[in-house]
């Protein structure tokens, strides 16, 4: 109040409840290995990333992931500049899928993805038929994720391992030409009164539907839910101590 009075300017209350990520500068001397970024190190990391990634190179961070992508890829038709691309990109992501194929426009909305395209292999397929071409050159069965017609249950369904899920646009789903191209068709199962639900949760469900089959729980090999590198992390950075 003092300050107001006095001409000066108040701070705004600080929120004890606000989320902090990430964490600062590390102590040196620093570890001597070339996955760590020097400017990271130096000014600090606060980026959405695992414990064991902490002041990595993103070029590092992909090429760790890249030993354990699973066989997963998805595809999103981009017809309107959807904002739920980024949202599904996002999952992809968390999913570790080994490619993300944006069908159609170039240009996407990458705002729900968080960065976390960065550590992906995005693809760019103009059409369908380009589409249909890298998933037989890659031997991947193509399932649209649609209430369409034909769509059978996807809490019913085994998907299989080399898999690319095809999700639509926000509204419009599946187009035709797009529908037709897929192997099969599997529909999320709704017990309310909308016709369809978000494309974005939908997707989150179709890969984690994939994931309970193929993927293994927390405890297996390659799921990122451990630290288990955590030795080289300088030791304010390591679990427990981020923020």
């Amino acid at each position: 109040m003092s300050e107001a009075r006095d001409g000066g300017t108040a701070k705004p209350p600080v929120d004890p409840t606000a989320p902090t990520v990430g964490v600062g500068p590390a102590p040196q001397p620093w570890p001597d290995d070339p996955r760590f970024d020097p400017e990271l190190l130096a000014d600090g990391d606060h980026r959405n990333v695992l414990d064991r990634y902490r002041y990595w190179t993103v070029e590092a961070i992909v090429a760790d992931l890249d030993t354990r992508r699973h066989s997963l890829q998805i595809a999103i038709q981009n017809w309107e500049h959807d904002f739920n691309i980024g949202s599904i990109v996002r999952t992809g992501n968390a999913f570790n899928v080994s490619g993300v194929h944006i069908l159609g426009r170039h240009r996407w909305n990458r705002r729900g993805a968080m960065v976390t395209d960065r550590y992906l292999h995005v693809h760019h397929q103009p059409d369908v038929a380009s589409l249909v071409s890298y998933c037989a050159e890659h031997e991947l069965t193509m399932v649209g994720v649609d209430n369409l017609p034909g769509a059978v249950g996807l809490e019913t369904t085994e998907l299989p391992l080399r898999c690319c899920l095809v999700f639509g646009s926000e509204g419009q789903g599946l187009t035709d030409e797009l529908a037709a191209a897929c192997e099969r068709l599997v529909a999320i199962t709704q017990y309310g009164s909308t016709r369809s639900m978000n494309a974005g949760a939908a997707a989150a469900i179709a890969m984690y539907h994939w994931a309970l089959a193929h993927a293994g729980g927390p405890r297996d090999e390659g799921v990122t839910t451990a630290v288990s590198d955590a030795s080289s992390l300088p030791a304010h950075a390591k679990p427990g101590s981020i923020g």
